[in-house]
């Protein structure tokens, strides 16, 4: 009887543990893509709206123009007529002068891996998605 009670106890925990770990995981977002943003994009960039750092915020970055936000650009950037979209995001992080050519964005190379670029850009996809629903 004390064997079921501990393993009942045990498994009371452990889902309790997978619970609050599926809480936490911010209301439903990407958590592959939050772990990609923060290891790749956190050191410049943050998704908070108005925390500009070394770059722009990427608050509500899905349908924005590029430049548009209050922040200082590259030329090249704020005259690029670039909209963001999942497609345009995805070719910038994998080689940011190859879609605008003269952005500051450097030393940054670009991610390869479409896995994980494909991760960031459903994270900061979700993170807009979320904004808008939150505004309506």
């Amino acid at each position: 009887m004390r064997k079921i009670a501990q393993t009942l106890a045990f498994a009371a925990v452990f889902m309790s543990a997978q619970a609050l770990s599926q809480d936490n995981d911010d209301d439903g977002a990407n958590r592959d893509g939050k772990l990609a943003f923060n290891s790749s994009c956190r050191t410049c960039h943050s998704i908070d709206k108005g925390d500009n750092r070394l770059g722009p915020n990427l608050h509500d970055i899905i349908g924005r123009e590029a430049g548009m936000e209050e922040y200082g650009y590259s030329p090249a950037l704020a005259a690029s007529d670039v909209v963001w979209d999942a497609e345009t995001l995805d070719r910038f992080i994998t080689d940011p002068q190859a879609v605008v050519p003269g952005n500051n964005m450097k030393p940054y190379g670009g991610i390869s891996d479409a896995d994980i670029r494909a991760d960031i850009v459903a994270y900061l996809t979700d993170a807009s998605d979320d904004d808008r629903e939150e505004g309506e």
